[in-house]
């Protein structure tokens, strides 16, 4: 893939977050499996990565609590939710490396499950309040039309799909809020396969996708 094909960016507040580690755990796979993909997004990321390190020179330093050392094993002790990060492009299939983590492969290890109309997902495991998936659109189908009750991101990984804003191939990225309603349709010449990760459950306005909606967890 090079540079020039990719033309959907990540915003400027989504790497300033990535950098600070404040993204849910969903968000931070799908902009690792981004930046993994684009040159220019990695850039804007390691200009951000170097304010915060500068930043974090000039502050002045303070006394620790006797207690913290002991505190902060046994923080690391601690189960919690994973950080992917994102590295330099490397040979790979369809999923970036971030991903293949936690597929545990390539899409041979994807355990897919119909949601209809020859759509598939499968849902990783991911803490927090975002959730992330990836979607198996057949060439030519679409996606039920529907809005957003928060942030959804869409990265293109195989094929295309167009809606209402744009046309979105490999390594592009949609970032969707409340403003938007769509109804995205994959191109013909390919089956998509799509990340999706989202902090709120998506608004379908047609009758069976809402009734199918909690089985689903979408």
């Amino acid at each position: 893939m090079t540079e020039d094909t990719i033309t959907h960016h990540l915003t400027d507040s989504l790497l300033m977050a990535y950098s600070a580690g404040t993204l849910p755990e969903a968000f931070n796979l799908t902009v690792a499996a981004h930046i993994t993909m684009c040159d220019e997004c990695r850039a804007r990321l390691g200009a951000f990565d170097s304010v915060g390190g500068a930043l974090m020179e000039g502050c002045g330093s303070a006394a620790l609590a006797e207690d913290s050392l002991k505190a902060t094993l046994a923080r690391i002790d601690v189960a919690g939710p994973r950080l992917p990060r994102a590295t330099a492009p490397a040979p790979r299939g369809v999923l970036p490396a971030p991903l293949q983590d936690y597929v545990g492969g390539d899409l041979e290890a994807v355990r897919w499950r119909p949601v209809g109309m020859g759509v598939k997902q499968a849902i990783l495991p991911t803490a927090g309040p975002a959730s992330a998936r990836l979607l198996y659109i057949p060439a030519g189908a679409a996606v039920p039309d529907h809005g957003h009750r928060g942030t959804e991101l869409t990265l293109v990984l195989q094929g295309a799909f167009e809606d209402s804003v744009a046309h979105f191939g490999p390594g592009d990225i949609e970032v969707a809020n409340e403003d938007l309603d769509h109804t995205p349709v994959a191109d013909i010449g390919a089956d998509c396969i799509c990340l999706a990760a989202t902090d709120a459950p998506l608004k379908f306005h047609s009758f069976l996708p809402r009734l199918a909606q909690p089985f689903l967890r979408i």
